[in-house]
């Protein structure tokens, strides 16, 4: 088939959605499909170049410069009299194709697919959807938001935050409306998109996934903890991912603070974003000094190693709709401690692979933390049921399951 993927972040971008899009976008490549990407340009201007058999058609963008485009490290804040300054622009800052309509023809003109898969309903998503029903072609979307995505970094009072939650969800739904088949990673992503409203369009659970063979348990290289100063006779509560306020990691460093009370251990958080300069303060405030390391943005092979140098994977985050990190530590055999909170229960599964706490409970997360690194045989058990849960999401499901859905809306037998 020749499948056009729609994404508003691609790689070498670091999200949730970008890992994804990438990982889709490859995948297709290597089982013999025909695969072009439409994404924003990170340099601003328009072009078009092959990537490990993929066309990726990057398209005219304008940066938006209150947030940063995932992809540098975010710069510490200016001082003044050893006073920081807030930060409102970002040098390196996010993309957005704000008009790509004509380039999106031509595009699409030139390739002619026989269906596309919508990831983000952003300009270049709603372009594509308004070009394929024009010309009769079929259309896939999947939906990776939910409304606090958006909200939970406005720090909105409840009063607000509540209406504007369900008419983004009314917007949501809106939108997948228009398509033919919607996916979302897990069923309770798609109960709480629906909210029991009815929906006409073909709706399926399809987990993100991830590549099992590069995520395995193990130790880790020696020359990691070296490189990046990580003690080896240590337990490590591990992070990896975005490092923005609506992640919470902060609950996981006050957790973590207790947790050091009764027994020795060390953090390492992999990623960056907005909040690590004040997490790097507060880790310091807390007194966790160098128990605590933040190695910024870490791309593979170097993190498959990282992985692996983890005890335990600690996230506080509420707004995941399936969260790609928990499946890959899963998959290196790592107990999991979460909050129970959006979809993460399909994968970290409360006494069998791990803990699923209160949101914002400090105390039960840094129960949870000390409970798995104190008990061997705990540890060991939840490191099993880990593995197993984790080959559920083998990315080679879920190819499987996104290329019968295309051949489904392309023989149209999915009504």
């Amino acid at each position: 088939m020749k499948i056009v993927i729609a994404t508003a972040v691609y790689y070498p971008m670091i999200n949730g959605v970008a890992v994804f899009s990438h990982n889709l976008a490859e995948g297709l490549a290597k089982r013999g499909h025909e695969v072009l990407v439409l994404c924003p340009s990170q340099t601003g201007k328009n072009y078009t170049r092959n990537e490990n058999g993929v066309k990726v058609t990057y398209l005219k963008s304008i940066k938006i410069r209150v947030y940063p485009d995932q992809i540098h490290d975010v710069p510490p804040k200016k001082k003044i009299a050893g006073i920081s300054l807030p930060r409102f622009m970002y040098k390196n800052s996010f993309r957005v194709s704000a008009f790509p309509q004509g380039e999106i023809k031509k595009a699409l003109n030139k390739f002619r697919p026989d269906v596309v898969h919508v990831q983000v309903s952003d300009p270049i998503g709603l372009s594509v959807v308004g070009y394929a029903r024009k010309h009769n072609i079929p259309v896939v979307t999947t939906e990776h938001n939910q409304p606090e995505v958006l909200t939970d970094p406005l720090k909105m009072p409840g009063v607000v935050k509540k209406p504007v939650n369900a008419m983004l969800s009314m917007y949501f739904r809106n939108r997948q409306s228009k398509s033919d088949f919607v996916t979302m990673p897990t069923e309770q992503a798609i109960r709480n998109l629906l909210m029991n409203h009815k929906f006409e369009v073909p709706i399926a659970a399809v987990s993100n996934g991830v590549d099992l063979s590069n995520f395995k348990p193990g130790k880790a290289n020696q020359e990691i903890y070296k490189k990046y100063n990580i003690s080896t006779d240590l337990p490590i509560v591990l992070y990896v991912g975005r490092v923005d306020p609506e992640k919470k990691l902060g609950l996981v460093l006050e957790a973590f603070s207790k947790v050091r009370e009764k027994l020795n251990a060390e953090m390492v958080v992999v990623g960056d974003g907005v909040d690590k300069i004040r997490l790097m303060h507060e880790a310091e405030k807390l007194g966790l000094g160098e128990s605590v390391k933040f190695l910024g943005r870490v791309l593979p092979p170097d993190l498959y190693e990282l992985y692996k140098v983890g005890d335990v994977f600690a996230t506080a985050s509420e707004i995941e709709t399936q969260g790609i990190v928990l499946i890959e530590a899963a998959a290196t055999g790592l107990p999991l401690v979460a909050v129970d909170k959006g979809a993460v229960a399909e994968v970290c599964k409360n006494g069998e692979n791990g803990f699923l706490c209160g949101p914002g409970n400090v105390g039960q997360i840094a129960d949870a933390i000390f409970n798995i690194l104190s008990d061997k045989d705990l540890c060991e058990k939840f490191s099993k049921n880990s593995i197993k849960i984790a080959s559920e999401h083998d990315f080679e499901r879920t190819l499987d399951k996104f290329i019968n859905i295309y051949n489904k809306v392309c023989r149209k037998d999915c009504f």
